[in-house]
């Protein structure tokens, strides 16, 4: 059970970080364009107008996604509970791989909505 718990609370870890970063990206963007920290593509990074739209865009989506796999990662983990050590591990990476997927999918919005704009 305490491994259940243990891979419980590190599959909440990216959804929390998505909505932390939402959170960050709307209301506390970076300023100005940089390598170092923020939403970086080429397009995001070819003015500042596009800068400020990428961050606001991204971190909208985020909140929203991550909001989403917040609720929805705790039943993704009640098919392995009470199971041993191997099939909760085996389970809680899916769930893990499965979440980093969802959690680089709006970037594609991001992106389609900055070659329409800029």
């Amino acid at each position: 059970m305490g491994f259940w718990i243990f891979m419980m609370c590190m599959n909440l870890l990216i959804p929390l970080l998505m909505i932390v970063f939402g959170v960050i990206f709307l209301r506390w963007p970076p300023g100005k364009i940089n390598g170092l920290f923020g939403y970086r593509t080429a397009r995001s990074m070819a003015s500042q107008a596009a800068w400020n739209f990428a961050h606001a865009y991204m971190g909208r989506l985020w909140l929203r996604v991550g909001t989403v796999m917040l609720v929805l990662s705790v039943p993704a983990m009640l098919p392995c509970l009470g199971k041993g050590d191997s099939m909760v591990g085996l389970w809680g990476g899916i769930v893990s791989l499965v979440e980093c997927i969802i959690m680089m999918l709006p970037i594609i919005p991001t992106e389609r909505a900055l070659k329409r704009r800029f």
